[in-house]
C-alpha cells in the first residue's frame, strides 16, 4: 500500500482516534450474537448480504444500527420493545 499523502498532510492511512476500539469490538459481538437470536436483525443482516455486502460489512451495519437504536432509546428515555411505538399522523 501507498500512502494518498498530498503537500504537508502526512499519515492519511492511521484510524482516526476518535474510535473507541472496546466498544466497536462490543457492538461487533453482540451484532453476531443478534444475528443468530433475534429475527429483526436476521432480516437486516440478510438484506444487507442481498445488497451485495460481505459478511463483515453486514455485521458493522447491523452494529451501527444498534448503537442508533440505543441512542435513541437514551435521548429518549425509553425502554427497549421490539415493536417501535406508534405515532399518530395528523
Amino acid at each position: 500500500p501507498v500512502p494518498r499523502d498530498s503537500g504537508k498532510v502526512s499519515g492519511n492511512l492511521h484510524r482516526p482516534t476518535r474510535y473507541s476500539r472496546r466498544l466497536q469490538r462490543v457492538f461487533y459481538t453482540s451484532a453476531l450474537i443478534s444475528i443468530r437470536c433475534c429475527d429483526e436483525s436476521r432480516r437486516f443482516y440478510d438484506r444487507k448480504r442481498a445488497e451485495g455486502k460481505r459478511h463483515s460489512q453486514a455485521v458493522m451495519a447491523l452494529a451501527r444500527r444498534r448503537v442508533n437504536v440505543l441512542w435513541a432509546l437514551l435521548r429518549d428515555g425509553r425502554c427497549y420493545s421490539p415493536i417501535p411505538p406508534v405515532t399518530l399522523a395528523a
